[in-house]
């Protein structure tokens, strides 16, 4: 094991160093320091994220895939059925979303250890200890562990897919690397196709260019991998959205047109707690909030310089290469921003920064090294301190959110719309799962009926069409009669009172 931990990228493998960092990797206690960050991170995200806390707009589209309770949401064209496959061991017998918060901060812990476990022998444990925790305590990661969103099981699969394919492509323990390279794949491309293709780009460029014996079965698991995760998606393409290029070519319009669009902003922006910067306006946050955003390349470089100069250079080289590919679609093609989709870009860079970092406070540097360890200490507790505070300030704002929707359909309720049932108009797509009722829409991102059908409808059912307060309702409901609750306008059909219970 000792010389995966020196194999060039591409060429003949050189001695690995002798300082037992691989021996120390297998023994038993060497998983010690993984599984406590593993559990710790679980433990954080049950504390700090309230597991109470109701489901978010994308996730009731993904719950409402698998759940009895309330009726499918319409599942537009860039989404996977990862995550509603994910959740279906709770979510299709049990309505209590703090069950599911749990069975999913459980499930987000273990798949952490995991990811690290595989990176044992090519790192130190320590690094990885550390890393495993830089990654843990980022807000964003704190934020969607829990939540039945695709974007942290990206990054998992990415370090466990970079991995075990940089382990199966120098020959050391075959068999396991390639199913890890596969099912690391195959991960990635259940929950986002596009990003898994992202992120593994390096690893077949890297597999095309090397010599065909140490080609073959790398590449095969990755393409396997890749291909296993990604199959229902390309099926349902042709099945419901017109082909796999319509399907591509709607995700991208849904996302504002996808091509050449600097977001580095939009992602500053998002990074004092705004989940989804769409449109992406107003002014930065505090350079606090924002400072270890732009110090966290200046270490990766860091760690990258340190890796050269061990002579061990491939696993780090590799995974900034892969992280630089995965943040590309999120930073210079796209037209706003959230903080989860650079998940999978922070759990890789993850690793080189911490190599950089034990490095600093362990090198023997005389008189400096006591000025070193201050520093880096004092700039992790700073770190930390900045990431609980937005982590609060975010979990706040989102409780207070999906409260109003809870709020709307309770009112609904009262109002006599209820199931079956179904809503149109301004945020009808979680009200709606709140209230059991349809989602309906004419037009945007949504579209699945039209004015005639929705008027139909109202015949023999409960219909409302929420707006903001003042708004204009569309033409078919303009005559229906008018309420306010709280901060929005709604308008039910003809003889809801008459059918009410």
């Amino acid at each position: 094991m000792a010389k995966t931990l020196n194999v060039p990228l591409i060429g003949t493998r050189r001695p690995g160093p002798p300082d037992g960092t691989a021996r120390a990797s297998r023994r038993p206690g060497g998983q010690v320091p993984l599984a406590l960050v593993a559990a710790g991170f679980t433990l954080a995200q049950l504390v700090l994220v309230h597991p109470g806390t109701g489901l978010g707009w994308d996730e009731t589209v993904y719950v409402s895939q698998v759940s009895p309770h309330a009726p499918t949401a319409f599942f537009s064209a860039p989404r996977a059925r990862g995550v509603s496959l994910l959740v279906a061991p709770v979510a299709s017998w049990s309505s209590s979303t703090a069950l599911l918060r749990v069975y999913l901060a459980l499930l987000s812990g273990l798949g952490l250890f995991v990811a690290l476990r595989v990176w044992r022998g090519l790192f130190p444990v320590r690094v990885l200890a550390l890393a495993g925790a830089l990654f843990a305590t980022l807000w964003v990661t704190l934020f969607y562990g829990p939540q039945a969103m695709p974007n942290h099981w990206v990054a998992i699969g990415a370090l466990v897919c970079v991995g075990c394919f940089l382990r199966a492509h120098a020959g050391g323990r075959a068999l396991a690397a390639l199913w890890g390279t596969g099912l690391g794949a195959a991960l990635m491309a259940w929950m986002r196709p596009p990003d898994a293709v992202w992120v593994t780009l390096p690893l077949l460029v890297l597999a095309v260019a090397a010599p065909r014996r140490r080609r073959v079965r790398p590449l095969l698991a990755l393409l396997g991998g890749l291909l296993a995760g990604a199959a229902e998606w390309i099926v349902e393409a042709y099945v419901s959205y017109g082909g796999l290029g319509q399907r591509l070519a709607d995700g991208s319009r849904i996302q504002g047109g996808l091509g050449w669009n600097i977001a580095v902003g939009d992602q500053v922006r998002g990074l004092g707690g705004r989940v989804l910067c769409r449109p992406c306006t107003g002014g930065m946050p505090n350079p606090v909030v924002t400072a270890w955003w732009f110090v966290l390349p200046l270490i990766a470089a860091l760690g990258l310089v340190i890796a050269v100069r061990a002579r061990r250079p491939a696993p780090t080289l590799l995974l900034l290469a892969c992280a630089t590919t995965a943040g590309i679609p999120y930073l210079f093609m796209i037209g706003y921003a959230a903080p989860r989709f650079l998940l999978p870009l922070y759990a890789l860079v993850a690793i080189p920064v911490a190599d950089a970092l034990v490095h600093l406070v362990t090198v023997p540097g005389g008189r400096w090294r006591p000025v070193l360890v201050t520093l880096v200490a004092a700039g992790l507790a700073g770190h930390l301190a900045v990431q609980f505070a937005v982590l609060e300030t975010t979990v706040r704002r989102a409780a207070d959110s999906h409260h109003g929707w809870a709020v709307t359909a309770a009112e609904l309720h009262r109002l006599g719309v209820r199931p079956p049932c179904a809503l149109a108009g301004r945020q009808s797509v979680p009200i709606a799962f709140y209230a059991g009722c349809s989602s309906v829409a004419t037009s945007g991102h949504n579209a699945n009926a039209t004015a005639a059908g929705i008027t139909r409808s109202a015949r023999h059912m409960p219909v409302a069409v929420i707006t903001a307060p003042g708004g204009e309702p569309p033409g078919y409901a303009r005559a229906w009669a008018h309420r306010r609750a709280g901060d929005v306008d709604i308008r039910v059909s003809p003889g809801v009172g008459s059918r009410t219970p």
